[in-house]
C-alpha cells in the first residue's frame, strides 16, 4: 500500500498561511533593518508572498501563473540583502510562526526550507543601510 505524500500547504491550510504572512509583514514593517528595503504599502508584497508560499509549500501554482517563474535571487537582486538582513527576516518569520501557532514537524520543515532560501537571497556584504553596496 502506498502512502499519500504529505503536502505542507494542505497541512498548514490557506487560512493559517494567510494569517502567517499578514503577521510576518506586520513585523517586517516595524523592523529597523528590514523596513528600509520594503515599500511603505505592503499590500501587494503581502499578496505576492501568499501566492509564492502557497506554491513553495506544494499548493496551487498561484505565483507562477500570474508572475512567471519565481526567479527569487534575480527578483531580489535590486535590494541590498546582507546576512544580517536575512537573519532579521528569519527572526520575523519565526516570531510570526509563534504568534499564529504554527508548530511541530511541519513548522520545522517549513522553517528549514526558509533558512536555505533566505541565505540564498544574500547579495551584499557590509553595512545594512538602504542602498548599501
Amino acid at each position: 500500500m502506498t502512502r499519500k505524500p504529505i503536502i505542507p500547504y494542505e497541512e498548514i491550510g490557506p487560512e493559517l498561511l494567510s494569517d502567517l504572512v499578514d503577521t510576518f509583514y506586520g513585523k517586517v514593517a516595524r523592523h529597523p533593518m528590514l523596513y528600509p528595503i520594503f515599500p511603505d504599502d505592503l499590500t501587494e508584497t503581502t499578496r505576492k508572498q501568499k501566492q509564492f508560499l502557497t506554491q513553495f509549500l506544494g499548493g496551487p501554482n498561484l505565483y507562477s501563473e500570474e508572475h512567471g517563474h519565481p526567479m527569487l535571487r534575480a527578483r531580489h537582486m535590486p535590494f541590498p540583502i546582507t546576512y544580517d538582513r536575512a537573519q532579521a527576516w528569519l527572526e520575523c518569520m519565526a516570531e510570526a510562526m509563534d504568534e499564529v501557532g504554527l508548530e511541530g514537524k511541519i513548522r520545522e520543515d517549513f522553517y528549514n526550507r526558509l533558512i536555505l532560501t533566505a541565505n540564498h537571497m544574500v547579495n551584499r556584504t557590509g553595512p545594512d543601510e538602504e542602498g548599501s553596496a
